[in-house]
């Protein structure tokens, strides 16, 4: 996807704007076991365009629920797409995620101590889908951590 010439994240991230629900898949991880949340994501226009502020929450059949809160902006020095990103498990992200385009797809890697998260986003035929792998500190490879599937509210 091409660099908007306003430089606005807006603009980038224009099919993302608005109110969606849907349900997120969690998968078997160290953590927990396999289960299915309802969620919701709300992605808004902040500072003229220049970013898009995200929230996102899910609630699940127990009551446990979780919330997480990003901001994605535009470097245009470098043509990224940055996450900045904070989540009801309390990790501050130390510096924003880069992310790129390809073919609709913004792919951002969120790397912590304890390994990498790939998170992929993309609105195809009015569905917002965003997936999350997870691949541990010590393992070669990714693993299906969520994946959200949401319609306009």
């Amino acid at each position: 996807m091409d660099l908007p010439s306003s430089g606005q994240a807006a603009e980038l991230l224009q099919d993302f704007i608005g109110h969606w629900r849907g349900i997120t898949e969690i998968a078997t991880a160290p953590w927990g076991s396999a289960r299915t949340a309802e969620a919701e994501v709300v992605f808004t226009k902040a500072a003229g365009g220049y970013a898009v502020v995200q929230s996102y929450r899910h609630r699940e059949a127990d009551g446990t629920h979780f919330e997480g809160h990003g901001m994605f902006t535009v470097d245009r020095d470098h043509g990224d797409t940055l996450w900045y990103y904070v989540d009801s498990l309390g990790r501050s992200p130390a510096s924003p995620v880069r992310g790129a385009w390809n073919a609709g797809t913004l792919t951002l890697d969120r790397r912590t101590a304890d390994g990498v998260a790939r998170h992929t986003f993309r609105v195809e035929d009015g569905v917002l889908v965003h997936t999350a792998d997870l691949r541990l500190e010590g393992t070669p490879d990714f693993s299906p951590l969520l994946k959200s599937v949401f319609r306009k509210a």
